[in-house]
């Protein structure tokens, strides 16, 4: 699977396995909380690694078709 496929230009996409997912964080999608163990993506801006944000990967494959505010 190749969660990257779509990435804007600007930003690097990274797979952050299970056993490297050791904090929570709020996915940007859909505001919940990705668990600690869980696998996820990174999206880094490039030049900008500071605004880089922690994405379930169904939310980063739907994130086109969301409506503005959700």
């Amino acid at each position: 699977m190749d969660d990257a496929g779509d990435c804007p230009d600007d930003v690097e996409v990274r797979v952050v396995h299970p056993f490297e997912a050791r904090k929570a964080y709020v996915c940007p999608g859909c505001q919940q909380e990705i668990q600690p163990g869980s696998g996820h993506l990174v999206a880094v801006p490039v030049g900008e690694p500071e605004l880089r944000r922690h994405w379930h990967r169904p939310c980063w494959r739907n994130r086109t078709n969301r409506k503005p505010g959700r």
